[in-house]
């Protein structure tokens, strides 16, 4: 398992929409992201803020994405 860094709200949604997800629900100050094959996931919209590395990992978890394909879609 790679070590997961610091991504703000921003860089994990573009990475999301370049995997496929889009945005189907909010309510308040979270997001409710989707993919065209079923999987979904929900994103704290803090801006301005890191996510926090416990909630990254479950995203990816929920997202079925590991650590280090999630780095690699960071740095393109």
């Amino acid at each position: 398992m790679g070590k997961l860094p610091s991504v703000k709200v921003k860089e994990l949604v573009r990475t999301l929409e370049r995997l496929g997800f889009f945005q189907y629900h909010q309510v308040g100050s979270h997001a409710q992201y989707k993919h065209p094959d079923g999987r979904r996931t929900t994103i704290p919209m803090h801006f301005g803020r890191d996510v926090g590395k416990g909630m990254l990992h479950s995203i990816l978890h929920d997202i079925d994405v590991t650590d280090e394909e999630f780095i690699e879609l960071l740095k393109n």
